[in-house]
């Protein structure tokens, strides 16, 4: 399985541009001060491991196996160790007059690859040790940052390539959600093709013919309806628009279930959730009246409301039928109809949330749906 790409690879590579044009002024910098070195021969073979180090590292993060945190960890050690042995070619006085040897701006590539690697907290830490190396070498820890500013620079770096790294991380996650998203609600709505192409006719062709025969099929006739019902409510919600990035608004989705039979009270004001759970919720409500068409009868009326607490949402759904006679939903469940626990119980216990059933003869049907703001 090839490994995903890293979005901050447009920043490793211009970090590799920098390190070339840190290694030109490394250069122009042995050139003008070898004649005022001690030791100018331990200079140049140190300028080498710097040359060969500095391909090393370009080459391991523009092919990808050195963005790690082992070999960014190996690069800050190579610049501290090579800072430090300005003491081996130049004197106490020259280090104290001058910047380190191999010069800040190559020692920033640490600084960088760290920012690049960990984030602003990882870019900033390295700018502290490069920054406490070069204290270390002169002596004394500089706080006029109006005449040496290394550590103001050094920490900047840090923070703005970290930042963005964090940047280009975070958005080519967001990137991949989005294609996600759409890709399954280009499944979803294939899918909702083929169902009503064929399943919900089927359906309402088995119900309507079971009606037509009467007898014992009616029954069986009731039961595609509810079936047809349901899958039509699942049908219309995969279309459902996505407002607030990944959230809905559920006084639009319970809105459209108004009818002839239901009435629906609902907040002035939008209630966001996520889409995953508004459709859920959605869905328990379409289950609900589905039952209330189903049970209670051609002339029940069914009743909406929902409430925007501060913890919570609740919605209730009542009709004035006949009600639910005692046991009645155990018998069902004992034959195998558990619509009623996994279509609004099971899908208030996945949310985290409550379905509480207030019936009996004579009273109708109350469902109240609870579900909290924290999940």
């Amino acid at each position: 399985m090839p490994a995903e790409p890293d979005p901050a690879t447009p920043l490793w590579r211009a970090a590799q541009v920098f390190r070339l044009l840190s290694c030109i002024y490394a250069l122009g910098f042995q050139v003008a001060v070898n004649d005022d070195l001690e030791h100018p021969a331990i200079g140049w073979a140190l300028f080498a491991v710097l040359v060969s180090w500095s391909i090393a590292c370009a080459a391991a993060y523009l092919h990808g196996y050195g963005r790690r945190l082992a070999w960014v960890g190996a690069e800050v050690v190579v610049v501290i160790g090579l800072m430090l042995s300005t003491k081996m070619v130049a004197s106490d006085q020259w280090a104290l007059d001058n910047q380190s040897w191999p010069t800040t701006l190559w020692a920033t590539n640490a600084t960088i690859s760290a920012a690049i690697l960990l984030g602003a907290i990882g870019g900033m830490a390295t700018a502290l040790l490069v920054t406490a190396a070069n204290a270390v070498l002169k002596g004394y820890v500089s706080v006029d940052v109006g005449r040496n500013a290394t550590v103001v620079i050094e920490l900047a770096v840090g923070l703005a390539i970290g930042m963005a790294a964090h940047t280009a991380r975070r958005a080519h996650s967001e990137l991949q959600r989005a294609a996600r998203l759409a890709a399954s609600l280009e499944e979803r709505e294939r899918l909702s093709r083929e169902v009503h192409d064929g399943a919900i006719q089927v359906l309402a062709l088995v119900a309507r013919r079971g009606r037509e025969i009467g007898g014992p099929t009616i029954e069986l006739a009731e039961l595609a309806g509810e079936q047809e019902r349901v899958l039509r409510r699942w049908v219309s919600a995969a279309g459902t628009p996505v407002r607030g990035g990944l959230e809905v608004d559920l006084v639009t989705l319970l809105r459209d279930r108004a009818a002839d039979r239901v009435s629906v009270s609902l907040p002035p004001e939008p209630v966001l959730l996520p889409t995953e759970v508004a459709k859920e919720v959605d869905a328990a409500v379409a289950n609900a009246l589905d039952n209330v068409v189903a049970h209670a009868g051609a002339d029940a009326h069914a009743f909406v409301l929902l409430e925007d607490l501060d913890d919570s949402i609740v919605v209730s759904v009542r009709d004035d039928g006949p009600g639910i006679p005692a046991g009645r939903l155990d018998e069902a469940a004992g034959e195998g109809r558990v619509g009623v626990s996994k279509s609004i119980v099971g899908r208030l216990n996945w949310l985290g949330g409550t379905a509480r059933l207030t019936t009996g003869p004579g009273r109708g049907t109350e469902w109240e749906l609870t579900i909290p703001r924290s999940r």
